[in-house]
């Protein structure tokens, strides 16, 4: 008789070294004192303009777009949330809202997940922080890049993810986490990572790990029933986790952030008064670092 074989055919591939930056940033979030908040808000205005828009331009607008939008107005109103320590006796509070995207490029045949910078996306109108996102979607990727927009080199990137863990962090995460204006330099203050597209359909939520001071995960559209002026209708909410530091600020003013920014979406702020004129136009997202 023969042996059952209980392995199956398999293929073994190299570790990519571009994942060694992700595991190091999965490692050092994990020291955080990151508090989660989930949330449902209504999106139904939203999305309706979202779709006007569309009729209207013949292209869609970018949810995470103008996500980013509600959220770097209400950071800028609440600056505490996305504050760096400096050493342990200092807070710094920055009035520029650096926003950190994902967005999905292939690189010699792979797709990677990469963070690319909003700078000062506080200042910015929607169309503005759309065509970025665009720009940044469509660019030219070296081989070897770990994140768009930026300006380091890609032999020097190679040689970093190529380094044993103890050597980048000895020379590289330590040295960041001592210095807050690097880190709002390299990284921005505030990330936000889409998960919806996991999420068949329904309400979903994503706890995500990271280092920032304050962390947005974007779940799933769901349909639900809500009520508006004592009458029940069917609404469309996002599910949306929150992580902030506790390390630097507390659950009240938070508390106040997250009131600013329910206001904000639920109202489909930027959607309507925004100059959309220019939602085709490609910028180059150099010009923003």
């Amino acid at each position: 008789m023969e042996p059952v074989d209980l392995i199956g055919s398999f293929e073994t591939r190299n570790f990519p070294s571009f994942r060694n930056p992700t595991i190091d940033t999965l490692n050092w979030g994990r020291h955080r004192h990151h508090i989660p908040i989930l949330v449902e808000i209504d999106v139904t205005a939203a999305r309706a303009a979202i779709h006007a828009l569309k009729v209207k331009m013949g292209k869609g607008i970018s949810f995470t777009g103008w996500i980013v939008k509600c959220l770097a107005q209400a950071v800028s109103e609440h600056k505490y949330v996305h504050a760096l320590r400096n050493g342990k006796r200092q807070l710094v509070i920055f009035d520029d809202v650096d926003v950190s995207i994902v967005i999905e490029r292939a690189v010699a045949g792979e797709k990677l997940p990469m963070p690319y910078i909003i700078r000062k996306a506080n200042e910015k109108t929607l169309a503005r922080i759309h065509a970025e996102i665009r720009t940044a979607q469509t660019s030219p990727v070296e081989v070897e890049t770990v994140q768009l927009g930026s300006t380091q080199t890609a032999w020097l990137t190679q040689i970093f993810m190529l380094l044993p863990q103890f050597v980048r962090d000895l020379l590289f995460w330590q040295p960041l986490f001592r210095d807050p204006f690097r880190i709002k330099r390299m990284m921005g203050t505030v990330s936000v990572t889409a998960v919806g597209m996991f999420g068949g359909g329904g309400m979903s939520w994503g706890i995500p790990i990271g280092i920032h001071p304050l962390l947005i995960a974007v779940g799933g559209i769901a349909k639900r029933p809500g009520v508006i002026d004592n009458r029940m209708e069917i609404r469309e909410y996002v599910g949306m986790t929150v992580m902030f530091d506790h390390d630097v600020t507390d659950g009240a003013p938070v508390a106040r952030f997250m009131k600013r920014l329910q206001e904000l979406m639920t109202s489909g702020y930027g959607l309507e008064t925004a100059p959309m004129g220019d939602i085709h136009d490609p910028i180059d997202p150099q010009i923003e670092a």
